[in-house]
């Protein structure tokens, strides 16, 4: 039986250039005369490792040049074959998520451990091969490895056509890349709901609901990220099914639209309909789902589904780091969240101040009231999209001149944009140069950037370039630092990972960092004043603040009509439900947001 399992990442393995298969010749079992690691019959002949052979002297993982090689212990629960293998030496997944019936189930769980991977087999994407990649199974082997389970009697009816399936990707950005023409067009395309009067009837009441209809015949290639992210949630809806499955459904949106499509995909559940999905925002996850399954694993080498919790007890167990039942320790501390009034600081001193700023970009006008930032502290920026956070702080960073108004003494700024660039050929360890000689232990190990020294920036995925771009703005030598959106693409983990080296930075420092983000809880754990903007996307914004917490947060929470308490346990914030005791409580007391 199999100890260990091995992972090579072939785009990382480069046999020629690290010295002819420098993994074979030090491993010790090759060197005794069996061949362990040996070069498959692939283009490039890239390294392969027999699993049963290995000794997991962790060796060659410590010293592959590339990082390409990662050997790891299986625990002792995993005594069944996997779900899926990818492929020899590739990732595998074990268990799979149920999906409940008259339910919203959520799948909370890191990068990299097989959420996707889980969709799609549920998807009918691809087929679960229970390890066997080179001769994959017969269905009836399948149905049998899954005797006596609720995923058993999902995928009978799945095989007979009894569970219609409906699923959103997590990359809507290729959508145009498939489908060319106009937003409408798609969604007539895909809505089968009787004749084209009917469907063109619901595709208007989808496009209303989920505020398409601005938009609606212009060409996909033409709509932003947030636009495109809630026409393929239209889409999904559209093919009238049994099972929704959503992979990150919120990415790219504001946290007005956050909201306003937790409605609606939640309106899309009923006694003999369900939602799986996965979500990444731990406050909309909760709001969302009635039950949730944790996936953990390690990254990229293999990942395991969790029995179902309430989503209540789920996240916090998740916060944990402890599985009790199943007595799995999958991280090595808890996360911890403060309540505001805990946080201490000194008599501030002055950085900067703005007074009455003014300024018009086409038919967009932003006006700001008077405000000042401290040093060493950390400003969060909250607002819809399309209101002016982004043009206040190019304001500030010097890159757009106000019309009218003025800030008050010229500071050295350093600005991560919320567009990163992805085309460029350097190693991140030369674009990094300054952040490794100066804060390799304040920045690149808890940033996790170790690993990606030896690629280059254009190969990184979305999540790897922007804890890349957060190293590159915070390794710079300024005193204000301006983060546009640094928890996207990151998952619940890597989001409170930034938000720590954030406090850190400004603490050790003496740095200020203002901070644009969506997550309500990314926002709630980094900041120590907020400012906010009201106004209407696209016409007017008004800057207001910087205030307290509470201030702040009450004026914010106000406009969008919710109110959040703290976890009695984790003390994370959460959504009171509309109605409920103590929503009305906090309404009647003016406080929407309970610190």
């Amino acid at each position: 039986m199999r100890k260990r399992i091995a992972v090579i990442d072939r785009e990382k393995c480069h046999p020629q250039e690290c010295g002819n298969y420098l993994c074979a010749k030090l491993c010790p079992v090759n060197r005794s005369g069996v061949d362990c690691i040996y070069p498959a019959d692939d283009v490039g002949k890239k390294a392969r490792i027999d699993e049963l052979l290995c000794t997991g002297c962790q060796i060659c993982p410590g010293r592959c040049p590339f990082g390409a090689i990662k050997i790891i212990n299986l625990p002792m629960q995993l005594d069944k074959p996997p779900i899926y293998r990818y492929g020899e030496n590739m990732f595998e997944l074990y268990s799979l998520p149920a999906p409940q019936f008259g339910q919203v189930t959520g799948i909370l769980g890191k990068n990299g451990i097989g959420k996707s991977t889980a969709l799609k087999i549920l998807a009918n994407v691809i087929k679960p091969n229970l390890g066997k990649w080179q001769n994959p199974p017969e269905f009836k082997e399948v149905l049998t490895f899954f005797r006596g389970t609720e995923i058993q009697k999902f995928l009978d009816k799945l095989q007979r056509n009894e569970v219609s399936l409906s699923y959103k990707p997590q990359q809507v950005d290729l959508i145009p890349k498939q489908f060319s023409g106009t937003v409408r067009e798609l969604l007539q395309k895909v809505a089968v709901l009787g004749t084209s009067s009917e469907a063109a009837g619901k595709v208007t009441e989808i496009a209303d609901t989920l505020s398409l209809t601005a938009f609606l015949d212009n060409p996909l290639q033409a709509i932003s990220g947030g636009e495109l992210q809630k026409v393929a949630i239209a889409a999904a809806a559209l093919k009238n099914a049994t099972l929704y499955l959503f992979d990150e459904p919120t990415s790219y949106l504001d946290i007005k639209q956050r909201l306003q499509v937790s409605h609606f995909i939640n309106s899309l559940v009923s006694d003999s309909t369900a939602v799986l999905l996965i979500e990444h925002d731990l406050i909309i996850l909760d709001y969302l789902t009635d039950s949730l399954n944790i996936m953990y694993g390690h990254e990229g080498v293999y990942g395991v589904v969790s029995g179902i919790k309430s989503s209540r007890e789920g996240i916090n167990v998740f916060l944990d780091g402890y599985l009790r039942e199943e007595n799995v320790r999958f991280r090595d501390y808890a996360i911890k969240f403060e309540a505001v009034q805990d946080r201490v600081r000194g008599k501030p001193q002055l950085l900067l101040s703005w007074k009455n700023l003014h300024t018009t970009l086409g038919h967009f006008t932003l006006a700001t009231e008077e405000g000042q930032l401290h040093k060493n502290e950390i400003i969060g920026i909250l607002g819809e999209n399309g209101i002016g956070k982004t043009t206040f702080i190019k304001m500030l960073a010097g890159l757009i001149l106000p019309d009218q108004g003025t800030v008050d003494r010229e500071i050295k700024v350093a600005y991560k944009p919320q567009y990163l660039e992805t085309s460029s050929e350097q190693l991140v360890a030369e674009f990094l140069t300054d952040a490794i000689q100066r804060y390799s232990h304040q920045l690149i190990t808890p940033l996790g950037i170790e690993a990606l020294l030896a690629r280059k920036v254009s190969q990184l995925s979305g999540g790897e370039l922007q804890r890349v771009a957060i190293a590159k703005c915070l390794s710079q030598q300024a005193e204000l630092f301006l983060l546009d959106e640094p928890s996207a693409y990151l998952d619940v983990e890597q989001r409170l990972i930034v938000s720590k080296v954030i406090k850190n930075v400004a603490q050790e420092r003496d740095v200020t960092v203002l901070v644009v983000d969506h997550d309500l809880m990314f926002i709630d754990h980094v900041s120590d004043r907020l400012i906010v903007f009201t106004g209407q996307p696209a016409q007017s914004g008004l800057l207001q603040g910087p205030f307290t917490m509470e201030q702040g947060m009450n004026l914010f929470l106000k406009e969008l009509n919710i109110t959040l308490r703290r976890d009695q346990s984790s003390h994370r914030p959460r959504i009171n439900k509309l109605g409920s005791v103590k929503d009305r409580e906090q309404r009647e007391e003016g406080k929407w947001y309970y610190s």
